[in-house]
């Protein structure tokens, strides 16, 4: 099972929320309020994306948004 991190809605602005973690199975619903303290709370969303351009950058120059020739990334 997947281990998933909330954090509290603050209801007031300006206050911090707090995090923690909660072992669901991938098909349960997030959670809505906090098992122990009844506050609202929401998943939080980890990891990064990417932005698909549609173009195709020439990786073998090292011309392309993200292949310079300190990346790494052209063989």
């Amino acid at each position: 099972m997947p281990t998933y991190v909330y954090e509290t809605i603050a209801p007031k602005p300006g206050e911090k929320p707090s995090f923690f973690e909660f072992k669901q199975a991938m098909n349960d619903l997030p959670l809505t309020t906090h098992p122990e303290t009844g506050e609202p709370v929401r998943r939080v969303v980890l990891g990064h994306f990417g932005v698909l351009s549609g173009r195709n950058p020439d990786r073998s120059s090292g011309s392309g948004p993200c292949c310079g020739p300190d990346s790494g990334c052209c063989g």
